[in-house]
């Protein structure tokens, strides 16, 4: 109802008991299409898939006879090789690569991030922005958004999206440090409004398109 773009699953949610997976994206996907039929905003909801492969591949199915195009994963967690298989299995789901057990002294973060994932078969790659709970210096996050955005021989493009206390009042600096072409991950920013939840987030939606204009 606030008119975001996308919606995702938080990545700690898996198949929990407490959480199944077919009957929360069932749910969020009817609550999603409801809501963008009263708004008119094409928003997209993104579960969270994981698992081995053949579970993924059922939640993935699960996913498309929902009418969803695009799945949260975890590509250090599933393992880059079934994290490829899906990715090449699903050409018409998009895949927003989530950063968890990707570490940050083994694999340079703009090659693992920027192109290993977008190699393999990433739509968006996420990322701990600088200036926030994580902060990657400013180099780093510039190195992963150009590594993602950047020609590739035939390769198409990944769309960088920074996260991890993103605020109302960063957008603008983000905005200009990214430029235009990026997916903004607001959370806690955001839930920390509670009851006010739909009122901020349609703020932050309406601040966002502003600074694109």
């Amino acid at each position: 109802l606030g008119g975001v773009d996308f919606i995702k699953d938080d990545h700690g949610l898996a198949d929990q008991r407490f959480s199944p997976f077919a009957e929360r994206v069932a749910a969020c996907a009817a609550a999603v299409r409801n809501a963008s039929a009263e708004t008119g905003v094409s928003t997209r909801y993104a579960p969270n898939i994981s698992g081995n492969l053949d579970k993924m591949r059922l939640q993935l199915t699960l996913a498309q006879d929902e009418g969803l195009d695009a799945v949260l994963i975890e590509p250090m967690i599933c393992g880059l090789p079934a994290f490829h298989a899906v990715t090449s299995e699903f050409p018409n789901m998009a895949f927003l690569a989530h950063p968890s057990l990707a570490g940050a002294a083994r694999i340079a973060p703009p090659l693992l991030l920027g192109k290993i994932f977008r190699l393999l078969g990433a739509s968006a790659t996420i990322f701990p922005s600088y200036g926030g709970r994580f902060g990657y210096s400013l180099e780093t996050c510039a190195a992963i958004a150009s590594a993602a955005r950047g020609k590739w021989g035939g390769l198409a493009a990944c769309l960088p999206a920074p996260a991890g206390g993103v605020t109302m009042d960063r957008l603008p600096a983000l905005l200009d440090f990214y430029g235009p072409d990026i997916m903004v991950l607001m959370g806690g920013g955001l839930l920390a409004a509670r009851d006010r939840l739909t009122d901020e987030t349609a703020r932050f939606a309406r601040r966002l398109r502003g600074l694109h204009s």
